[in-house]
């Protein structure tokens, strides 16, 4: 499915579009959701909340996306948080000289290689600027973080925060002592992150303003390996690409055995992003966690396995799994002064962290990438999302066949009766009924209920269904229990009579 066919659907459907729009001026790399898009993003938010925070009792936090200059220098980022770019001497465009490079080679080039090697890729496959063809300066490293100045007199350097994580480690102190937590300890949050990209690009994959949704999860490193949750994944197969081969799948409890992983909670996590990402509407087949090189790492991680999904594309990184060992709260305890240091079993240490970072925005492109349907009927092109029920904007839509002769009314009697049950509905007029039919598929909408002259005599309607386009008739009254059924899997619609 071409790129530009799913912009072309995000625009006309509402589901996104590039901030302040109207305005030539804007800046590329931030993007605002129209009605549906919020839907749909708040339903993957949810659903992650749903699997991966409130099944595993993990903590869920909210925090400021204004954080002191003081925790970034605590924690790397001012130093590290660095892309390398490069300037056209002709015309003085700014490039990722990383990308630059990965185009003409083909090969991917970590963002950490040292400076001194992209300057001698770019001399060596003599790489020019793509917009003019002039010769590229050197390489310099270049600090995405975003400055804030706060107060009256702008003393008081701040950031917006390029990760969600922070948050959750400075809170860490008061959540585990004064909530009288033990670990392992999982703490969680969703929100907004801000990275000055140098040149965002492929709309939501590349933005400045970002969401995120975060787990770190804090454990004793002796303890890697006692995790009872484990055996409930350990035959789960993983799609694990191990540096310098293929895709393997393997199960969970071989990677710890053969030490393809650090220990049984990298594995659980790793088995239970899949899991999760299937109920996204992602084949299987398409998942793979690519382990990273020392040099392609984030400064904080001692390993990473990057979960990437294969789209038209190419394959789309939407989650780094990086075990950051105790990195983070050993910074923050120097730059702050606080002990965070626990005590088990008689013994102190910093709490180790195995961190699942997945990108909202990233993930709603690719659910919808994959959801994409398009197919031929006769001289007609359909169009349709199959999203999952669990991300579809709606459960159903309620349309009366016309505008007169009391259907209208009565099927605005059948929305409030759904309405009532709790079904997410939407309610449409406007237009024949095949046009109404193409506007809700195009977003997603697993059903449509028809309100119809034989209605007003047998108290029926026709129940649709998005993806097949079968009709059956029910009786107004079973409308409840039947979506239900169908929204849950208890039932599939060939199964209705």
């Amino acid at each position: 499915m071409p790129r530009d066919e799913l912009l072309n659907l995000a625009l006309r459907r509402q589901l996104f579009f590039p901030t302040a729009e109207i305005y030539s001026s804007a800046p590329a790399g931030f993007w605002d959701f129209g009605p549906i898009g919020v839907r749909i993003r708040n339903k993957i938010v949810e659903l992650w909340r749903k699997e991966l925070v409130e099944k595993e009792g993990l903590l869920e936090i909210s925090g400021s996306v204004i954080l002191p200059k003081a925790v970034f220098e605590a924690s790397g980022h001012l130093k590290s948080f660095n892309d390398p770019i490069v300037q056209c001497t002709k015309c003085n465009s700014l490039h990722r000289a990383d990308q630059l490079i990965e185009q003409a080679t083909g090969k991917i080039v970590p963002e950490a290689k040292p400076v001194n090697e992209l300057n001698e890729l770019i001399k060596k496959h003599a790489i020019k600027c793509p917009k003019c063809k002039g010769s590229l300066g050197k390489v310099r490293l270049f600090n995405m973080m975003m400055a804030v100045s706060i107060g009256a007199t702008g003393n008081q350097p701040c950031f917006l925060r390029p990760e969600t994580c922070q948050n959750i480690f400075l809170d860490f102190d008061r959540l585990f002592r004064s909530g009288r937590l033990n670990l392992p300890l999982g703490i969680a949050q969703a929100g907004k992150s801000f990275r000055n990209e140098i040149a965002p690009k492929q709309s939501l994959l590349r933005e400045r303003e970002l969401g995120q949704m975060e787990i770190e999860f804090f454990f004793n490193p002796a303890k890697i390996n006692d995790f009872p949750a484990f055996e409930t994944v350990k035959e789960e197969k993983l799609n694990l690409m191990r540096l310098g081969k293929k895709t393997t799948p393997i199960t969970a409890s071989e990677a710890v055995q053969k030490k393809i992983v650090s220990g049984k909670i990298i594995a659980y996590w790793l088995a239970r992003v899949q899991q999760l990402y299937e109920k996204y509407g992602i084949s299987r087949q398409k998942m793979r966690f690519r382990e990273l090189e020392k040099e392609e790492r984030a400064f904080y991680a001692k390993e990473t396995w990057d979960f990437e999904v294969q789209t038209d594309l190419g394959w789309i990184e939407l989650i780094a799994c990086n075990y950051r060992t105790d990195f983070d709260l050993k910074g923050h305890a120097l730059g702050s002064k606080k002990n965070l240091a626990v005590k088990e079993d008689g013994e102190k240490f910093i709490p180790h962290v195995f961190e699942l970072s997945a990108g909202i925005d990233r993930t709603f492109y690719v659910a919808l990438d994959s959801a994409f349907n398009k197919e031929k009927r006769g001289s007609d092109e359909r169009i349709y999302l199959k999203l999952p029920v669990a991300i579809a904007p709606f459960l159903v839509a309620v349309f009366p066949l016309v505008s007169k002769d009391g259907l209208l009314e009565k099927a605005s009697e059948v929305f409030d009766f759904l309405e009532e049950f709790k079904f997410e509905c939407i309610f449409d007029s406007k237009g024949s009924i095949g046009k109404r039919y193409a506007r809700v598929d195009e977003v997603g909408v697993p059903f449509a209920v028809t309100i119809d002259y034989d209605t007003k005599k047998d108290y029926t309607v026709t129940l649709r269904e998005r993806d097949s386009m079968k009709q059956v008739r029910l009786k107004i009254e079973e409308l409840p229990e039947m979506l239900w059924m169908l929204s849950i899997g208890r039932m599939q619609f060939n199964q209705l009579k």
